[in-house]
């Protein structure tokens, strides 16, 4: 079979969609591209298994719609996934009317964390063929694929039509064993679209790894991931595949800095192995890592051995400095340790990374205001090198969501608004005020003492072009939250935000 899992293009005046291997969605003004790893294995395993496999991320390569239907239309295909999230689902279904004209043989697969929360409404509103749920992308294919060219029961997790009705292969099951798939053929995948634009990465050429699927925790009421992957059922590849791999892409392609995507890295005797292996190996000395990590969990020296093995960048979910807030979203961590972590993470020499959420229907402005003075003591002392802020956003399927629902928060349930551009939930803060927290979270790292400590901490031409594009990304998150596009917001969001000026006197 010729099969094409893709990303098709998303035009759009708000900006590029960042939608591959993101547990959260946005438009952003100054593209990344996020390399999306099980896509990619299932691009891999397909492959493996002798068919002819297309990847085609037209995001990526920013090919326009009318170029890229017009490679759709001649392409030949047997069959096209799609990965779809929440703010793009609309956009998705009018695409695949399109493509069901110009290529009606062609089976459309939508996967996702938007589809897995609701999978049969992708069905009734467009003409796509299946459905897959779960985050087992590679595996519910290689079902699927062999169902349709020899005939063998498709998946758990699947939804198809039949004699006009909708059908479902039951719940989605995570049983899978990551040790079985073939590593991820980087050639075949295109790898140089996510080696170079993306400011996580110091050393380019940079590349992801996905040790896990997806996160040991998987209960944060408001990750779409957690829809794919809940926690219980987290699974790994053995540390020693993982440095295999590591391996492997220094020596064959030059990788000089990996970000592992796992939701939340592995840790106890997994991180000691995997960390052990890089020194004994000298990896250590050929490539930096970065990962995603929790608070609370690791020690001292884990720290200290992720420093002398090469650990660089290091991702925590922070999204609130209020105990009631991480209470509410599960996530099972402490305010009052979260400084001293960051310190034994900083003098281990990593370098910290902050993701913020502003927007919380439960917090004050002045509990948003706590999460910034936050993050300007943790810049200001050292702790911590970067941030990211975003927009709360209740995904479909998740917790949150339902919460929102059950408390009457949603201000829409228009999905092309789930996007970050304006806030949907109802909060005490107007939606101008929400925008301009977030632009004041990214601007908390302006002080004397950490400019100084940047300037200070140059050592290498390298140093110098990751802050250049530092300054870069920092400038277009700015403008993604712009409060002029405020403008075209929905009426009830504009209602709310008089009514709370109103309010306010």
């Amino acid at each position: 079979m010729r099969i094409a899992v893709s990303y098709p293009p998303l035009a759009s005046d708000r900006g590029v969609a960042l939608l591959s291997q993101n547990r959260q969605f946005q438009w952003f003004n100054n593209p990344t591209f996020i390399y999306p790893m099980v896509p990619a294995s299932a691009a891999t395993l397909l492959k493996s298994m002798g068919h002819d496999v297309v990847w085609d991320d037209a995001i990526a390569e920013q090919k326009s719609e009318a170029e890229w239907l017009t490679w759709f239309e001649q392409a030949g295909l047997d069959l096209i996934a799609l990965e779809s999230k929440t703010p793009t689902i609309k956009r998705h279904w009018r695409l695949i009317e399109e493509m069901k004209a110009r290529s009606p043989k062609t089976l459309v697969v939508l996967m996702g964390d938007h589809v897995t929360g609701y999978p049969e409404e992708s069905l009734e509103q467009s003409p796509a063929d299946f459905v897959m749920t779960g985050g087992d992308f590679d595996f519910s294919l290689r079902a699927l694929v062999n169902h349709l060219d020899k005939g063998d029961p498709m998946g758990p997790g699947t939804y198809y039509r039949e004699n006009g009705k909708i059908q479902s292969t039951g719940l989605y099951e995570l049983v899978n064993d990551l040790n079985t798939l073939p590593m991820i053929d980087r050639e075949l995948t295109k790898w140089p679209l996510y080696a170079y634009r993306n400011g996580n990465f110091k050393h380019l050429p940079g590349t992801y790894t996905m040790a896990g699927r997806d996160c040991w925790w998987g209960h944060c009421t408001f990750c779409s991931w957690t829809v794919l992957f809940p926690g219980q059922k987290f699974r790994t590849r053995t540390a020693s595949l993982m440095l295999d791999e590591v391996e492997m892409l220094v020596k064959n392609f030059g990788i000089r800095e990996i970000f592992d995507d796992t939701g939340t890295l592995p840790i106890g005797e997994w991180l000691h192995e995997f960390c052990e292996g890089l020194i004994r190996r000298g990896l250590n000395k050929k490539v930096t890592m970065g990962c995603n990590m929790r608070f609370n969990y690791l020690t001292k020296e884990d720290y200290k051995l992720m420093g002398r093995a090469g650990f660089r960048f290091i991702l925590y979910g922070l999204e609130s400095a209020n105990q009631s807030t991480l209470k509410r979203l599960a996530k099972n961590m402490k305010t009052e340790t979260i400084a001293e972590e960051l310190s034994w993470s900083k003098g281990a020499g990593l370098a910290p990374h902050l993701t913020t959420m502003i927007g919380y229907p439960w917090e004050s402005k002045q509990e948003a205001q706590n999460t910034i003075e936050f993050c300007k003591k943790m810049f200001r002392t050292g702790c911590v090198d970067t941030l990211q802020a975003t927009v709360v956003m209740p995904y479909a399927g998740t917790p949150l969501y339902k919460e929102a629902e059950n408390n009457d928060w949603l201000l829409t349930k228009d999905w092309d608004e789930y996007d970050m551009r304006r806030p949907i939930l109802k909060s005490p803060l107007t939606p101008e005020d929400t925008l301009a927290l977030t632009q004041d979270l990214y601007r908390s790292f302006i002080s004397p003492q950490f400019l100084w400590n940047k300037l200070r901490a140059i050592r290498s031409l390298d140093d110098v072009k990751f802050i250049g594009r530092g300054v870069q990304y920092v400038w277009g998150h700015l403008t993604d939250f712009d409060s002029g596009q405020l403008k075209g917001a929905p009426p009830s969001a504009k209602a709310a935000s008089k009514a709370r000026a109103a309010e306010r006197g």
